[in-house]
């Protein structure tokens, strides 16, 4: 029956055959899509109830044409690829997966950073070339090699992920400042305190995104805010792309205003070949998976899981507001 159909659009990237859709097909009867373009959602959900979906849109369009749904379940904390008034008119729960990524957020934002002060992948391929065999000296470096005891991290957004960082920053000897809407005193301590965003801009040696993508924030670091950083300051982006101007950081790439940017988010995703920051020297880009780990993807799964059951037993968690 369409009330146990479940469709999944686009599962991949969540399980790409390391994870079980077992606990969904508790539930139901299920069908998984690996990708579905845009145009093929409407057709893939046909008369199923039930629809979980990633990145692949849910337009009104769709919800016109599908007119048997009553959750959908987005496999991911943004949900800006439903559209969740056209939803709500229709009476459709919409749930997302909130704070299943911290710990993998913040660990890698570190691990951008760690890249850019001690270029281990580099020296490591170095090595494998045979450019230590050959060397006339008993080691080499091809960058300079920073140390982060005693520097400040500036980070902008202060929530589960950002305090995540600044802990792990702080067991390497920094100096946090953190820059929030709402600070909470209990948060401060000896290495920690809140700041102004132009305090966070003059003061830091590294800043540190993590902060929602609101009309507020979109292009947060633009000329202007790069012009009142310090002279060789990295910057770090994990959080969301359009929080950059990414033209701006280039050209201060290019300059040497900004020594070295790390970023697993860009504007448009997958990456354009046009962007900017691909010509950008010292501009270290992954390909958003921040979120990734096995275990953090498990964690996803079973919140998902868990977020379909509630709303089956007439008691729906994580239920998107906006």
């Amino acid at each position: 029956m369409s009330e146990r159909k479940i469709v999944v659009l686009d599962g991949y990237t969540e399980n790409p055959g390391d994870l079980s859709w077992e606990g969904l097909e508790r539930l139901g009867e299920v069908t998984v899509y690996d990708r579905t373009a845009p145009g093929e959602a409407a057709e893939r959900i046909g008369g199923a109830s039930l629809v979980l979906t990633n990145k692949t849109p849910i337009t009104r369009e769709v919800l016109e044409s599908c007119g048997n749904i009553r959750y959908i379940g987005v496999l991911a904390t943004g949900y800006n690829v439903v559209d969740v008034q056209a939803a709500r008119e229709r009476g459709i729960v919409v749930t997302n997966i909130p704070a299943y990524g911290t710990e993998a957020v913040g660990q890698y934002a570190i691990a951008l950073l760690l890249e850019i002060c001690s270029q281990v992948g580099h020296h490591s391929r170095a090595v494998h070339e045979g450019r230590w065999e050959s060397c006339r000296d008993f080691c080499f470096w091809d960058y300079p090699l920073i140390e982060l005891a005693g520097k400040t991290m500036g980070i902008v957004g202060f929530g589960r992920i950002g305090r995540t960082v600044a802990r792990i920053a702080q067991a390497l000897g920094m100096n946090i400042l953190a820059c929030a809407n709402h600070p909470n005193p209990a948060y401060e301590n000896e290495s920690c305190r809140y700041a102004s965003l132009e305090e966070v801009l003059a003061q830091s040696d590294v800043i540190s995104l993590h902060c929602p993508l609101t009309k507020e924030t979109e292009g947060l670091i633009n000329r202007d805010t790069i012009g009142k950083m310090k002279d060789g300051v990295i910057l770090l982006n994990n959080s969301r792309g359009p929080l950059v101007v990414e033209e701006d950081l280039a050209e201060a790439l290019k300059t040497g205003k900004v020594y070295a940017a790390g970023v697993d988010v860009v504007s448009t995703e997958p990456i354009r070949g046009d962007n900017p920051l691909l010509a950008a020297p010292n501009c270290f880009i992954t390909p958003h998976i921040s979120w990734a780990p096995r275990e953090t993807r498990q964690r996803l799964m079973d919140i998902a899981v868990q977020n379909l059951k509630s709303y089956l037993e007439g008691r729906p968690e994580n239920v998107v507001k906006g």
